[in-house]
């Protein structure tokens, strides 16, 4: 007998094999997008910061066990900066903070309540504009409602990414969003209010986004058949 020869393959070992093929083309996938994706998330001391308030008016509810900022109000928690008409402002007993920042319904888009946070050790921030300003302290979770826009930015001003939604939602833990379309955001290029998204490539430098975003029409017949 030749030792040179390799051996046959029992079923356990063949089984073995042919998973590890398989998975290979999945592994490579993760390993390439790892590499692509920034190691990044929201502030990690942002939580455990105190929250500073300024407003031209302040009532406190105790039994609701809240306080209410009227008029020009300006947050700022650490790296994360809320400004609205209004913020309500509540806390839990394990000492999480929660802030609902609004604006009146119609609001110009210059004028709605505004988010900011800077990024874990990259100088980008994610900021947003909304009728409505959710800031859950305990999950870091932001949720934006009625005309939202979010914004990855490189520094403060060059924008990287936009969506554009009627409600969108920024996970700082987890670097996540989440966008719903929504009749709010219905125009005339826009009838059914769907979500709009530009997305700046990630091999590339920081170049930033200009134009325009492109016109969307429906059309009023469908061109080929679904692909099975």
């Amino acid at each position: 007998m030749n030792d040179s020869l390799p051996r046959p393959l029992n079923g356990r070992s063949l089984n073995a094999r042919r998973a590890l093929f398989a998975a290979l083309p999945a592994l490579a996938a993760a390993l390439l997008l790892g590499g692509l994706a920034p190691a990044a998330h929201a502030e990690r001391a942002d939580k455990d910061k105190p929250l500073n308030i300024e407003a031209d008016n302040m009532t406190y509810d105790d039994l609701k066990q809240q306080t209410v900022f009227t008029g020009h109000v300006v947050a700022t928690k650490g790296t994360i900066l809320i400004k609205a008409d209004k913020l309500v402002v509540t806390q839990d007993p394990q000492g999480y903070q929660y802030a609902t920042g609004t604006v009146a319904p119609g609001t110009p888009d210059d004028k709605l309540a505004y988010f900011r946070q800077k990024r874990e050790g990259l100088d980008e921030f994610v900021d947003g504009t909304a009728e409505r300003i959710d800031y859950d302290g305990k999950q870091d979770l932001t949720t934006l409602t009625t005309r939202a826009t979010v914004r990855r930015l490189q520094g403060t001003s060059t924008v990287m990414d936009q969506v554009h939604g009627s409600v969108v939602t920024y996970d700082g833990q987890n670097d996540f969003y989440t966008a719903r379309s929504g009749k709010d955001v219905a125009g005339p290029g826009n009838p059914g209010g769907r979500v709009r998204a530009m997305l700046a490539p990630r091999n590339t430098g920081a170049a930033g986004l200009t134009g325009a975003p492109a016109t969307l029409a429906p059309s009023s017949t469908l061109k080929g058949a679904p692909q099975q």
